[in-house]
């Protein structure tokens, strides 16, 4: 992999509000970064319920929704990310770890 030009601590900038989240591996030490993508024309607004009305109060937008528009990912080439997947519908955990268990079979481990 080429040298990541972003830090640990700058990639979970804002991790609640962006729902970016780092696992690492401690057999291998190996780390995957993960972006949650926004879906296209989805519009997130969420606040609090009022349970005597059921209607949204409180709205906060589009703040802290744990995703991020496509075009604000931090995970590309010219940040040093070689190997970059797409998640198609599977969990995060076990796409990462059928990854990481197929980069240990060819890496010795």
């Amino acid at each position: 992999m080429n040298e990541r030009k972003i830090s640990n601590s700058e990639f979970l900038k804002n991790r609640d509000e962006t729902g970016k989240e780092i696992f690492v591996f401690l057999d291998t030490g190996k780390q995957y970064f993960v972006e949650y993508i926004k879906p296209r024309g989805h519009n997130v607004t969420w606040g609090d319920i009022d349970v005597a009305t059921k209607k949204l109060t409180g709205s906060y937008g589009g703040r802290n929704n744990g995703a991020i528009e496509a075009d604000e990912s931090v995970i590309t080439k010219e940040n040093g990310f070689d190997n970059i997947v797409e998640g198609q519908g599977a969990s995060v955990e076990w796409t990462i770890q059928k990854m990481h268990n197929k980069w240990k079979l060819e890496n010795g481990y």
